[in-house]
């Protein structure tokens, strides 16, 4: 092994095993094992999943959009499912979000075989988990035991990173929520099952800073790319763009970081985060070894303990988009 490969490598394990101890409450593995008569909960979910993904390979995208929105507001309570004039739904950080009909028919499910029993923020986390595994990322295990928060407004959604924040304040907000910055860039690594649109982008392509021409950190030749056939101007609908690599779209893997070191990063934040000196070495190990998916099941398990309600806290709502 090359002596750099070597010195990130050590430094990505020392930044790993530091956060390794986290909180998670009164979270357990098998939670729900004899809690739903002779029906398996996580069968149950799993299956569906299953079933979704047959037909809607995308869902995978959704449910980790949806999990990273949840967790990383109020901790995961599911506050997102909540309907309300005023809810997080309606934040435009939320505007992507999808999935919800999906967490709905699971909780439909489980309902009808053992009411009251199953959160519905256990329901996105383990439908995440499976969601993963089935797309070609890894296999792991995750604690259950999460109830249901009461509480949901669009202005909670303001604690979320924006697609254009830059590094030193994207550390900020996850270092907020006990997440340092190896978690942030393990994290972003969902982005390669993600989208965005035109719109998000358009400045970055046409008018960067207000130079009208483009942002010099986007490789030019994948600029043209972009421009000729994703987001010509004039075009009359805010098309998709993927965050990845479109061969490598429905797949959970590494191909996101090497996108980002041709510098095909699409989000201003994915191409900063190879960019900036405090990330760039993250970048590229994580795109120049195999540690990823571990990394990302380490990350997703540690997302999905931050703030969690327990024991008599909260409640476990019978229907996802309200309180009981």
């Amino acid at each position: 092994m090359q002596p750099g490969r070597s010195v990130a490598l050590l430094a990505a394990v020392f930044v790993f095993l530091a956060s390794a101890a986290s909180c998670r409450g009164q979270l357990a593995n098998n939670y729900y094992a004899g809690k739903c008569g002779n029906a398996s909960v996580e069968t149950i979910i799993h299956d569906a999943v299953k079933a979704r993904l047959a037909w809607d390979p995308r869902m995978v995208a959704g449910l980790l959009h949806l999990l990273f929105h949840d967790c990383f507001v109020t901790g995961c309570d599911a506050s997102i499912l909540l309907d309300g004039p005023n809810s997080e739904k309606t934040a435009i950080q939320n505007s992507g979000i999808f999935g919800y009909d999906h967490i709905d028919d699971i909780k439909r499910t489980l309902e009808n075989v053992c009411s009251g029993v199953v959160s519905c923020a256990d329901i996105i986390v383990a439908a995440t988990r499976d969601a993963v595994a089935m797309s070609g990322g890894p296999n792991y295990q995750v604690q259950l035991g999460r109830r249901d928060g009461m509480v949901s407004q669009a202005g909670m959604a303001s604690a979320l990173p924006g697609p254009n924040v830059d590094i030193p304040t994207a550390i900020n907000m996850f270092s907020q929520k006990g997440l340092n910055s190896f978690d942030m860039a393990i994290l972003m690594g969902a982005h390669t099952v993600g989208v965005t649109h035109c719109s998000v982008i358009h400045d970055r392509l046409y008018n960067f800073n207000g130079t009208n021409k483009p942002d010099p950190a986007m490789d030019p030749m994948y600029v043209w790319i972009l421009t000729t056939y994703a987001c010509p101007k004039a075009q009359p609908f805010d098309n998709i763009v993927y965050l990845d690599d479109p061969s490598s779209i429905l797949t959970v893997d590494k191909s996101y970081y090497n996108q980002i070191l041709k510098r095909h990063g699409v989000l201003a934040v994915d191409q900063a985060l190879g960019d900036h000196s405090a990330t760039a070495w993250m970048v590229n190990f994580l795109g120049t070894t195999e540690f990823f998916p571990s990394m990302f099941s380490y990350a997703l398990n540690k997302l999905a303990g931050l703030q969690v309600l327990t024991g008599t806290a909260g409640q476990i709502r019978k229907n996802c988009r309200r309180t009981n």
